[in-house]
């Protein structure tokens, strides 16, 4: 299924009907266009407090992406779901060290996007689990440029981790919806 400006609007009419403060996770590979999709819904949502948490602010660091999608599970989705509060610890890629610790409290919704967070421990924490996936060749150069150069020394290893991960929990098997983000993923009007 192309995406196209309805997409965001199908994403948060799913998500409504799971519930009135309801948990998106938005996957897929690095490129495919998941920032804007994720962008887009939150600005789509009607009269909402939409809280956002991106994956790239949680990776520590380029090796990161299994680690970060434990974090999510364990101090983030899975406080959120018993407790009503969790909470996420940010990363600081210029110190290349820990940073500032995210408290996110239940009772609105939420989005997270980000490679990894789609999970076979993740998706049942979940109301709405969407997959966005993208052309190998569209989604590395969409990668490469918008980085301007940051990711290119880290791409093979990125997509070795993102290869085993997906391999090891096929998310795209898990998403309620799928959709494919090879033509430009919509953004804001």
């Amino acid at each position: 299924m192309p995406v196209d400006r309805s997409t965001p609007l199908t994403i948060v009419r799913a998500a409504l009907a799971t519930s009135s403060s309801p948990v998106v996770l938005i996957d897929g590979p690095s490129g495919a266009g998941k920032s804007r999709l994720a962008d887009a819904v939150v600005v789509a949502w009607p009269g909402a407090n939409v809280e956002l948490v991106r994956m790239d602010d949680m990776y520590p660091g380029w090796e990161g992406l299994a680690a970060a999608s434990a974090h999510l599970r364990e101090d983030l989705l899975g406080p959120l779901r018993s407790a009503g509060t969790g909470r996420w610890r940010g990363w600081d890629w210029a110190a290349s060290a820990p940073a500032a610790w995210h408290s996110v409290a239940g009772g609105h919704p939420l989005v997270v996007e980000g490679c990894g967070c789609l999970t076979r421990a993740t998706a049942p924490l979940a109301d709405l689990r969407v997959w966005l996936g993208a052309d190998d060749d569209v989604r590395k150069r969409r990668a490469l440029e918008r980085d301007a150069g940051g990711f290119d020394a880290h791409w093979d290893l990125w997509q070795r981790q993102w290869e085993q991960l997906v391999s090891r929990e096929s998310p795209r098997t898990l998403a309620d919806l799928v959709f494919d983000g090879t033509p430009e993923a919509p953004g804001p009007d």
